[in-house]
């Protein structure tokens, strides 16, 4: 299903670093949807496609609908030189292996390997929110800056860390989705109190309708209600925002960004989350250099996008491979 450009998805159609001789498809596979994008030669949007991730239907099930997803990109980009594909959870993006994800249920999928024998084409593969990182650090809000936290809020909660100006790459590091606020609340993890437990969109919805019987879809209509005056709702975004607070005053005290980037559907709420959360952030430090806060400049395609940087990179990668077996042939 084609989604129509926003106005905000005008500010993504600028160039990525390297251009190539034929489009790339990206895809960014999320706990609740996929996002996928056709990159022309110059490395422009052409558009934006989105599914739904299906994870009632089991992990085979999801995995069967993003070789779909991708075949589906490959029919809108004619003659597409390469592929970019990144997922949530426990990745390997060395090996191009999805280890685990506990909101969708698969483990050690070799997601590499099997687009890249369906497809015939290089494949670029990594974490979703690393790849968005990657992003706003090259296209969007970050750029420029050496010491940032790129933290997409969604489904789930993890962060990308550039620390110095490096990608800790670490592919245990940057989930502060399970630092305990103090939630008390069961996590899918196994553990009680995380972040994701009161702050992800998924359980901002699930708070509120177990405190009130109704039924809210998502953050976004919890704050619909709130602007209507409704108080459970307005409980829920408080107490929500204590927990951010908390878990950012915990990462300000070890790594000192900067800046950080918030992403992620919550980044929509704009200054309705991030004018109290400056605030609370604030109140927690107290010789701590107090970071910037912004929203993500690529808003929720991040991650697609940083998805189409990771496909040029495996054209380069793929061209420097062959270049060293011509040569390992030329001097037999």
């Amino acid at each position: 299903m084609r989604q129509a450009l926003t106005s905000n998805d005008a500010a993504m159609t600028m160039r990525f670093a390297t251009a190539t001789d034929g489009p790339v498809v990206a895809l960014d596979v999320g706990g609740s949807a996929m996002k996928g994008a056709v990159l022309n030669e110059r490395g422009r949007v052409v558009a934006f496609h989105r599914w739904p991730t299906s994870t009632s239907d089991g992990p085979d099930a999801v995995v069967g609908a993003v070789m779909g997803a991708v075949d589906e990109l490959l029919r809108h980009a004619e003659g597409a030189v390469a592929i970019g594909l990144v997922v949530p959870g426990l990745v390997d993006d060395l090996a191009g292996i999805a280890l685990h994800s506990e909101n969708i249920g698969w483990r050690d999928v070799p997601f590499r390997e099997l687009v890249a024998e369906r497809s015939g084409l290089p494949v670029g593969f990594g974490h979703d929110v690393r790849a968005g990182g990657l992003a706003e650090r090259t296209l969007g809000a970050a750029r420029g800056v050496d010491d940032v936290l790129f933290l997409p809020i969604g489904t789930g909660i993890s962060g990308a860390m550039y620390v110095a100006g490096a990608l800790i790459k670490n592919k245990y590091a940057g989930e502060l989705g399970h630092i305990d606020v103090g939630s008390g609340e069961p996590c899918a993890c196994g553990a009680r109190g995380c972040l994701e437990t009161a702050a992800s969109g998924a359980s901002i919805a699930k708070r509120y309708n177990r405190a009130t019987g109704g039924s809210a879809a998502g953050a976004q209509e919890v704050l619909t209600l709130m602007a209507a005056g409704d108080q459970a709702a307005a409980v829920v975004w408080d107490r929500a925002l204590d927990a951010l607070a908390r878990a950012l005053a915990t990462y300000t005290s070890l790594l000192a960004p900067e800046l950080i980037v918030i992403g992620g559907g919550l980044s929509g709420a704009g200054e309705v989350l991030l004018e109290p959360l400056r605030g609370r952030l604030r109140e927690l430090l107290v010789w701590q250099r107090e970071p910037r806060i912004v929203a993500a400049l690529l808003g929720e395609n991040a991650a697609c996008l940083g998805a189409g940087l990771l496909a040029r990179k495996a054209i380069l990668s793929s061209s420097h491979s062959n270049r060293k077996s011509t040569t390992k042939d030329h001097q037999r």
